[in-house]
């Protein structure tokens, strides 16, 4: 009878059109009130204690870091990599959607962050070069998907933190699975691609790719400033979250500098004065002017709100 009332009255508050996230806490608190023994100031206590978690810290550090990460043109970079990765096989451009979903999903750790900087991207891309819609629309959600067990994920935080297990081992045990499924999914993609005759790119040469990798290593690195730093025991998943935010906010504003005060300023300007003092001293006063002016950007107001 319990179990009964609370799925009643939980799909008749969203059949009326309430927010998920409303009926799911009225249907419950309902339920408890009628059926159970405790009183209100109960369970506030019983939610503020589920809540007072130090690991459920890392939660919005990780979607701050792939807030900045998506808006910084991270993702577009990802991707350039993963197409001179393995664009030239046969549903190249497929396969180099998953491969960029899984690269995204390990400095995101968000599966919708993942769908929606990715799949934005290339699902366009791959209608144009003569993919199904249908089909590129079904390779991002499913691709999408691996940011559930790439670590840094945030759904395994969560179970983390539910079941008192530590989010490091948790980390550790959905590297394997995610890499599996990962090319489960690209392999599965390539036999379709051959039997369908789906189109593939032109092989790139080796300084194209090189120059791709050093073009997304801003976000490849925070790879390995995460799982190097919570398996070399330099900080806890909490901290390492906050550090991906916080170096995601630098790469996105003085390195790649897609966004912030000095948006859209070159590296090496033309023209001028391009010795290496020279550059140098440039980029060092923009570097500056960027941390001063940080807190007054509306990019970074628009991403921290």
């Amino acid at each position: 009878m319990t179990i009964a009332f609370l799925f009643v009255l939980l799909f008749v508050l969203m059949a009326f059109g309430a927010p998920i996230a409303l009926s799911l806490g009225v249907s419950s608190l309902a339920t408890i009130l009628i059926f159970g023994s405790d009183s209100l100031a109960t369970l506030a206590e019983k939610l503020f204690s589920g809540m007072e978690h130090y690991t459920l810290l890392a939660i919005p550090y990780f979607i701050l870091a792939s807030t900045f990460l998506s808006t910084g043109g991270v993702a577009r970079r990802l991707i350039n990599f993963a197409v001179n990765s393995v664009g030239w096989f046969p549903g190249g451009l497929a396969m180099a959607s998953v491969l960029a979903c899984m690269l995204f999903a390990a400095v995101s750790g968000s599966s919708p962050a993942t769908v929606v900087a990715i799949g934005s991207i290339v699902i366009a891309g791959m209608v144009k070069s003569g993919y199904p819609q249908s089909f590129a629309a079904g390779v991002i959600c499913n691709a999408g998907t691996l940011g559930i067990l790439i670590p840094p994920s945030i759904v395994m935080v969560v179970y983390a933190a539910a079941t008192q297990v530590s989010v490091g081992r948790m980390f550790l045990a959905g590297v394997i699975p995610g890499l599996m499924v990962g090319i489960m999914l690209m392999l599965a993609i390539y036999v379709v691609a051959k039997i369908k005759k789906l189109p593939k790119q032109d092989r790139p040469s080796l300084g194209e790719w090189g120059g791709s990798l050093l073009s997304a290593s801003g976000g490849l690195l925070l790879v390995v400033l995460i799982m190097g730093g919570i398996y070399g025991g330099v900080f806890t998943p909490t901290e390492a979250a906050a550090v991906a935010s916080f170096y995601a906010m630098l790469v996105a504003v003085l390195f790649y500098r897609d966004m912030g005060p000095i948006k859209d300023q070159p590296w090496i300007p033309e023209g001028g004065n391009n010795g290496f003092g020279a550059i140098a001293s440039r980029n060092i006063g923009l570097m500056g002017k960027a941390i001063v002016l940080l807190p007054f950007d509306k990019d970074i107001r628009h991403v921290l709100l």
